[in-house]
């Protein structure tokens, strides 16, 4: 064979050998460039199904006791002892705060001996004006000492009746240096300590009835109008998640704050609520109408300004789909559904950045996709 012949066979297959190379690695370079297998665990997507919306104005406020005493010092007294603490339970008549007594117990002391006195003048007075009276009958008594003697008796009638006063006033004196709770319920709030001087008006201990409490809320005066006593009212605590309570308007303030503009009402809780609510800030709206629509969490909502989507797992495949959606729920989050998706539609929870449209979609048990999510080659898994 020609060297021309060899040479030639030599370059012609070496060219087929490089385009078999490049061929395989576009293949390979198109195989790694595909996204990974996308591990879903139960708890990883939500179906989408009809839910209550309650459309109607927002009621902000606080949790407050409806039944609730601030008990004060009535007398200027050294606190001797006080013996309840805050979150302890009290029964009506339990004793709270004692205050020093001494001066107290003194003054009622000498009013109990004016009072002996008094009584003591009183009754030489009566005797002496009955005595008078049976002489007069005889004519040894004139009528001026007949009427001296009835003056006496008056006057000291009206000493002792002053004296009973003074030893009232001092016994109501003497129960107000012990501080009872007025009614069943818990001590809210210790106000004084012991070796305190308690002026007339210090505040001593906070007791209120955990049974009572009240949604004490706040409404916009715009919106007054649609609000009414006895509308369901939806409403969530602050330092309670997503727990969701109700309650129902007992009363709408006439008059609106001259400052704020907003309408002060008042709302039963239903059932027992928990006593630690009190004084925590809540929030929620007034059912005004209600009506069923499709919503979305916000962590499955996806938006890029005015744009919105989410990632839709149709088969064993992610579709984005964009969406419409209306107000946002300020008491759950979510969203209102207009355009996009339909009942019983399965979206990722949390969907990430990293999302492709078509992706495929592997469901797995929990602790397989934990498996996973901790090899480093692992397919993606939503969390």
């Amino acid at each position: 064979m020609p060297l021309s012949h060899i040479i030639l066979a030599i370059s012609m297959a070496l060219a087929l050998a490089g385009c078999n190379r490049g061929g395989a690695n576009a293949e390979a370079k198109a195989a790694s460039s595909a996204p990974p297998t996308l591990l879903v665990a139960p708890e990883d997507v939500i179906a989408l199904k009809p839910s209550s919306v309650a459309t109607g104005p927002l009621i902000t406020g606080t949790i407050q006791p409806d039944r609730r005493a601030d008990l004060r010092a009535e007398v200027s007294a050294v606190v001797l002892a006080v013996l309840k603490e805050s979150g302890q339970p009290v029964k009506r008549g339990d004793l709270l705060v004692r205050l020093d007594d001494t001066s107290i117990r003194d003054s009622l002391v000498s009013a109990q001996e004016a009072e002996r006195a008094a009584g003591q003048a009183f009754d030489q007075a009566q005797r002496q004006l009955q005595r008078l009276n049976t002489l007069r009958a005889s004519g040894m008594v004139t009528a001026q000492q007949l009427e001296d003697a009835e003056i006496r008796r008056n006057s000291t009638q009206s000493d002792l009746s002053a004296a009973k006063a003074r030893v009232v006033q001092a016994r109501q004196q003497l129960q107000r240096t012990e501080v009872r709770a007025p009614f069943d319920g818990i001590v809210s709030e210790r106000k004084a300590s012991a070796g305190d001087t308690a002026q007339i008006g210090k505040e001593l201990v906070k007791v209120m009835d955990p049974r009572s409490l009240r949604f004490e809320g706040l409404v916009s005066s715009d919106a007054i109008q649609s609000v009414r006593a006895g509308q369901a009212v939806s409403f969530r605590v602050n330092g309670y998640g997503n727990q969701d309570f109700a309650g129902r308007i007992r009363l709408v303030s006439p008059t609106a704050n001259p400052t704020t503009r907003q309408v002060e009402v008042l709302v039963d809780i239903a059932g027992e609520a928990p006593a630690r609510l009190a004084g925590l800030y809540a929030e929620g709206r007034v059912e005004a109408a209600s009506a069923t629509a499709l919503v979305i969490p916000a962590s499955a909502l996806v938006r890029e300004g005015d744009k919105a989507w989410a990632w839709r797992v149709n088969g064993n495949a992610l579709q984005k789909v964009a969406l419409t959606v209306g107000e946002r729920d300020p008491r759950r989050g979510d969203y209102v559904v207009l355009a996009g998706l339909a009942d019983g539609d399965r979206l990722l929870r949390h969907p990430i950045a990293t999302l492709k449209d078509g992706q495929v979609v592997q469901a797995t048990t929990p602790a397989v996709a934990a498996t996973a999510s901790a090899a480093a080659s692992s397919p993606v898994q939503v969390r």
